[in-house]
């Protein structure tokens, strides 16, 4: 296994940087598109565009993710929420093919609580799951996108995407950054890994 690189000073001084300029760019540029899926969300979603939710982050310090809300919040006879392939609107499956629903999420990369590469934010209730080795993923802040993301983003299983958040970890460098960037516009363009082979969105990750 490579060493880890999370304690570096390209990840503890030149990466926040980096981070905070690129998302300030990115999110001016798209702020127009920002506002535009917002009113269509309100619409589409009775006056309800974003969701917020609590993830890990670095650590395992708890902070609060926003996205656009890409489903709705129908349920079942017995008050359930109905399965994601059901909740999942016309709008809102554009957003997620076209990856519009991250947008947000630049906001928690200005707020200093992501990073633009790394491993994603996943559920908190996952915590007690992972092994002591899954646990290295939250060495380094979440992104936006990541060596997994590029490499199946939901069409791998949840072993390959913890092996690809650990790897990064071992070999978190500018280079390897950059080439993920790349990687990822190509990836949104072509809207490639979208989905499971057996979901609207990922199954959840109930322990090894």
């Amino acid at each position: 296994m490579s060493q880890n690189r999370s304690n570096s000073i390209y990840v503890r001084f030149v990466k926040p940087i980096i981070d905070f300029l690129v998302a300030l760019i990115i999110f001016s540029a798209l702020s127009p598109v920002f506002v535009v899926v917002v009113i269509m969300l309100i619409i589409a979603n009775r006056g309800k565009p974003f969701f917020f939710q609590l993830r890990p982050g670095k650590n395992e310090r708890i902070f609060k993710v926003i996205k656009f809300k890409t489903m709705n919040d129908r349920k079942d006879k017995n008050g359930q929420l109905l399965p994601d392939a059901q909740r999942l609107t016309a709008i809102g499956s554009f957003i997620r093919r076209t990856s519009l629903d991250e947008i947000p999420q630049m906001l928690n990369v200005l707020k200093g609580d992501m990073s633009l590469i790394g491993p994603r934010p996943l559920l908190v209730e996952y915590l007690p799951r992972y092994s002591e080795t899954q646990k290295h993923r939250h060495d380094v802040k979440p992104g936006i996108t990541g060596w997994a993301q590029v490499n199946g983003r939901n069409t791998i299983s949840w072993q390959q995407k913890f092996d690809y958040d650990i790897w990064y970890v071992n070999n978190v460098s500018f280079p390897l950054d950059f080439r993920i960037f790349w990687l990822t516009v190509r990836k949104v363009v072509k809207s490639d890994g979208i989905s499971s082979d057996t979901s609207a969105t990922m199954e959840k990750f109930m322990g090894n």
